[in-house]
């Protein structure tokens, strides 16, 4: 019975997610929305599948990293290099540029994820910043003037990409591997004691973070029609940190609103260049005073919805005798 309950709240968030797709797509084809809205919806969309790529790693898993803006700019880079030097289609742009950031992730994980704490943070930066510097003197892709790339980025390519990455993301974690990343993020060394492969799992979280943010650095770069290193700055990486910190560790609903309501506030913010940094930093200073644990804390959304319709003083049986 559990079963099929499930999959009725499943197949529920699908057709509502599904309505509002349709719902925006006939705003923008109906021109209701303006170039600078959908572009805005786009960012958006982009910043929801950064801050949920993360979230596996640093929310799920525990795993301190603030590079990942390294795994953006590859692929953003692999992408372009997809469409514009080898005149590839772009789903395939987009998953190679995916995958290339996936190996970047093995590649880094494996050995630096034996580390922990402040010493993963290092190393990952490391790893973003050696990423920027490769770009920035690599001259098949521009150098520091940056590499043109078409417009190829819509809302359903967007739209389409984010609900892949969040019902993956679900899953694995609803899954037992997931529930081995979260026992590794409590407590790593009960978890190791436990017989779980600790370095397994931290390499899997990180690959899997890694991939969604190499597509969306594909959607990135087809997007802003030009792509730069200095668009990949440890400064970058620190905003998607932001985001996930801000919406509840733990909570991926809470990153997906963060993302929103932080790339809403800095999208608007953009007519008041010399105040947009000190009011988008007061707006994160009260939000972290008055709720430390993010804006979700560790609950999803769904919980708040399915929170009035559980009963009171527990489940009574036939006797009308509550159940402990």
């Amino acid at each position: 019975m559990a079963i099929f309950k499930q999959a009725k709240h499943f197949w529920t968030y699908i057709v509502l997610s599904l309505v509002i797709f349709g719902v925006i797509q006939f705003m923008i084809t109906g021109q209701m929305l303006n170039l600078f809205y959908v572009n805005t919806l786009i960012f958006i969309a982009i910043n929801i599948i950064l801050a949920v790529s993360l979230h596996l790693i640093i929310g799920i898993t525990g795993q301190f990293s603030i590079g990942h803006a390294g795994f953006l700019a590859v692929g953003a880079y692999a992408s372009g290099i997809i469409t514009m030097k080898l005149e590839l289609p772009f789903a395939a742009a987009l998953l190679i540029g995916g995958l290339v950031a996936a190996l970047a992730g093995f590649i880094i994980g494996f050995p630096s994820l034996r580390l922990r704490g402040d010493y993963l943070a290092i190393a990952t930066l490391g790893f973003g910043e050696i990423v920027r510097i490769v770009f920035l003197n690599l001259d098949y892709v521009g150098g520091a003037s940056g590499m043109q790339v078409n417009h190829l980025t819509t809302w359903p390519w967007v739209f389409g990409c984010i609900l892949i990455a969040i019902l993956v993301i679900v899953n694995f974690t609803n899954s037992t591997h997931g529930r081995a990343c979260i026992s590794i993020r409590e407590d790593e060394t009960a978890a190791d004691a436990m017989g779980i492969n600790t370095t397994y799992y931290k390499v899997a979280a990180f690959v899997i973070g890694a991939f969604f943010a190499g597509i969306a650095g594909g959607l990135y770069a087809h997007n802003f029609y030009i792509i730069q290193p200095s668009n990949f700055g440890f400064l970058k990486s620190f905003d998607i940190l932001i985001f996930v910190v801000l919406g509840g560790l733990g909570s991926l609903s809470g990153s997906v609103i963060a993302a929103v309501l932080l790339t809403v506030v800095s999208t608007f913010l953009q007519d008041y260049p010399e105040t947009r940094m000190i009011i988008y930093s007061i707006v994160l200073i009260v939000v972290m005073l008055y709720r430390p644990q993010g804006l979700m804390g560790t609950k999803e959304i769904t919980s708040i919805f399915s929170k009035g319709k559980r009963s009171k003083g527990g489940a009574k049986d036939g006797n009308k005798q509550t159940v402990a």
